[in-house]
Order: structure tokens, then C-alpha cells, then sequence
């Protein structure tokens, strides 16, 4: 599989910087593993819906999703991380 590449709107990285240590060593992890394989199991990758419509979602432990949208097949754009609850309201 072709590698991804990561871009980070600034929203994303003001939330990034508000996650605890421990959330952002788990962040980065699964950063790395979605750029070798956006596909992994553990990622649980998904596309979104409602206001999120054209966005898609990854696991990144615990309670913590990171959305983003693809610019190309390549290319994403990460714009918010946070809790299940805080992002989809459930």
C-alpha cells in the first residue's frame, strides 16, 4: 500500500497540544501506523456523516478519534482530535 501523507489544520494542532503526554505519544503512534497503513484494524477507519459528512474518523485509543478529510488519494488533512463525546456527541 502507498504511503499517506499527513497535513495538520491549525485546530488540530491546538487540540494535539492540549492532550496529556500519554495521549500524545498515543497520538503520534497511530499517526505512524496511518501513515503505512491506513487500513489496519486498529485504526478502525471509517467515513463520517451529519456535520462531519466527507470526513473520516480513526481510532486513536481509548476515547480519543482524530478526524480528517482527504485533499487526494495521498494527501490528508487532519483538523480535530478529541473524545468521542466531545466530537459526535455520543
Amino acid at each position: 500500500m502507498d504511503k499517506t501523507f499527513p497535513t495538520f489544520h491549525s485546530s488540530f494542532k491546538e487540540k494535539y497540544k492540549k492532550l496529556r503526554k500519554g495521549e500524545r505519544r498515543r497520538c503520534d503512534e497511530r499517526l505512524l501506523l496511518f501513515q503505512s497503513d491506513r487500513t489496519h484494524p486498529l485504526l478502525e477507519l471509517h467515513p463520517l456523516h451529519g456535520k462531519y459528512t466527507g470526513f473520516w474518523s480513526i481510532n486513536i485509543g481509548g476515547d480519543l478519534r482524530a478526524v480528517f478529510e482527504y485533499l487526494s488519494e495521498r494527501i490528508v488533512r487532519f483538523v480535530d482530535v478529541d473524545t468521542h463525546h466531545s466530537l459526535f456527541g455520543s
